[in-house]
């Protein structure tokens, strides 16, 4: 929750890089600070945004990351279409000063709480279609804001129904990463309030259909549901869906 953050030292990308090398879990990305709104009309706030989003970038090169996920922004009562243009026009500009990064943007979709935009899958597709450099971008599904924007993956049918309608969009190699969450509100509530896994509105079938899905096999994934200091629920709710796998396929 802070706008510039302070740059990793030699040291550390040193002792980073030995860490990641002698490690066989290598599926590391980032997240963008949560000020960062680029749907935002011209003010202080947006070119701080755009700062920050560079500095973001450049973080990501360093440790070699490829790819840091991003909010697309929230339109403040300018409209969808007014704030999508926004978030083109700035990422036009990001992309341009950092040209040379081989970082992309993964946008997550959202659950569209306010005047946030990407809680419907056609904000991203604008989003693609509009920019000058789509191969910087890509996409991180989040399970829970997919539910709570009104897309039914409480079971196989459902996330398969949703996935055929990213994919027409979008494609399905634009997916680089999930967020596993099950929600505390309900189907199209918009309203963004993570549970854990099997313990929210989504359920544990919904979760099945999408760790079983071949086409992802490979993906990373993380959990952002609730947590105490121990982080013991982060092993419950890994636990819980590493026990779903394999147990049914998913048909396409």
């Amino acid at each position: 929750m802070r706008w510039l953050g302070k740059a990793p030292e030699e040291a550390a990308l040193a002792l980073y890089k030995k860490e990641r090398e002698a490690c066989s879990f290598q599926s590391v990305f980032g997240h963008t600070g949560y000020l960062i709104n680029l749907a935002a009309r011209d003010s202080d706030n947006r070119t701080k945004s755009l700062q920050s989003l560079m500095q973001e970038i450049e973080f990501a090169d360093a440790l070699g990351l490829p790819f840091t996920v991003m909010h697309p922004g929230a339109h403040l009562g300018a409209g969808e279409s007014e704030g999508i243009k926004q978030i083109i026009r700035g990422l036009d500009e990001v992309f341009s000063l950092t040209r040379r990064s081989k970082a992309r943007i993964a946008l997550e979709n959202t659950a569209g709480q306010g005047s946030y935009l990407g809680n419907r899958l056609e904000h991203l597709a604008a989003i693609f279609d509009g920019v000058r450099k789509p191969e910087r971008l890509a996409i991180c599904l989040d399970t829970a804001h997919l539910f709570a924007a009104g897309y039914d993956i409480r079971t196989a049918k459902g996330w398969n129904q949703t996935m055929r309608q990213l994919d027409s969009l979008l494609g399905l190699n634009q997916v680089v990463a999930f967020h596993l969450n099950d929600s505390k509100t309900d189907l199209s509530s918009q309203v963004d309030r993570h549970a854990h896994i099997g313990q929210g509105k989504i359920g544990l079938e919904g979760f099945r259909a999408a760790v079983n899905d071949s086409r992802f096999k490979n993906h990373p994934a993380c959990l952002e549901t609730p947590k105490s200091d121990d982080l013991h629920e982060d092993i419950l709710n890994l636990k819980r869906l590493r026990s779903l796998v394999g147990k049914r396929c998913v048909t396409h």
